[in-house]
């Protein structure tokens, strides 16, 4: 048995920053032809599904990991890094000619611009015997996995509901600019909902900038209403919505930002594994809050 299973991307995430990657107005000044010079280089495990693994074994959870990882020049490497933060790996699948990389280009104030790159796929899930193996979980994240098909992601969360094992959904930018009615069933079958305020805004149409998120937001789609909603909101903070009550907990200032990359993933690790533990929503969104604001003080989600 796991506390948790996570279900989503494992990638390599390769840092460059350097005084020569020129900046202006929040973006990256490169020229076609141009070469640059990068002062500093890092080479890192990241992926929403491993760095939420990874984040709640560092609170005590005993985790595994779901996802696909390439038969290639960084196999060993995915496979050592999972072994030395004490996530298990025997749920994920291996496929020749598969890649998930990303290049960040990061600033000397720790914003970054990234570069994916994942070879198209739309399954997660080859056989019933995988999909079986979550019943080995207490919880299982379902990190954001917008090649996979909403019609495979719904018969596994139908497949958690009927094992009554609790899912924490977790839905990126793409699949929130979906019609809504695409994400209905979906959102029917999650106990718990995490996204950034961003994210929120462009699953109900509105700019975020516009929202009272201090106001049951849940009341914008119906089917929300009984769950559990998480919001994050950058510097703002977060926004925790549960039963009848609107939960703001304030960010925690860093001594120093130094990489954004994983806040986000970091916050849900800290969250889960808080809720696990104490099943106390504003304790687990604090745990949630310091251990963000921990993965912003270093470079790398991990």
């Amino acid at each position: 048995m796991y506390d948790l299973i996570t279900i989503g991307n494992i990638s390599i995430d390769l840092y460059f920053q350097g005084k020569s990657l020129t900046q202006e107005d929040n973006r990256f000044h490169l020229a076609i032809g141009g070469k640059y010079s990068a002062d500093h280089f890092y080479e890192t495990l990241g992926g929403g599904g491993a760095n939420v693994a990874i984040g709640a074994t560092r609170h005590g959870l005993t985790t595994a990991i779901m996802g696909k990882i390439g038969n290639n020049q960084f196999k060993n490497m995915i496979l050592q890094h999972l072994k030395e933060h004490g996530v298990a790996h025997e749920l994920c699948t291996f496929q020749d000619d598969y890649y998930k990389i990303s290049s960040i280009l990061l600033s000397a104030v720790g914003e970054r611009t990234i570069i994916n790159y994942e070879t198209p796929h739309e399954h997660i899930f080859q056989h019933q015997k995988e999909l079986d193996s979550l019943k080995k979980a207490r919880i299982v994240y379902v990190s954001n996995l917008p090649k996979v098909s909403l019609e495979e992601r719904n018969h596994m969360m139908s497949f958690l509901n009927q094992h009554k094992i609790p899912c924490v959904l977790n839905l990126g930018i793409l699949d929130c600019r979906r019609p809504i009615q695409q994400l209905i069933p979906l959102l029917h079958k999650t106990n718990i909902l995490i996204l950034n305020s961003h994210e929120f805004g462009e699953m109900i149409k509105h700019d975020y900038q516009s929202i009272n998120f201090k106001k049951d937001v849940r009341k914008y789609i119906d089917v929300l209403c009984d769950k559990t909603l998480i919001i994050t909101d950058g510097e703002k903070g977060s926004y925790g919505y549960f039963d009848e009550t609107v939960h703001h907990l304030k960010a925690l200032v860093p001594k120093q930002i130094i990489d954004t990359t994983g806040a986000g993933d970091g916050y849900t690790a800290g969250f889960i594994a808080g809720y696990l533990k104490h099943t106390d929503i504003p304790q687990a969104m604090e745990i949630g809050g310091k251990y963000a604001c921990k993965v912003l003080e270093k470079v790398g989600a991990n």
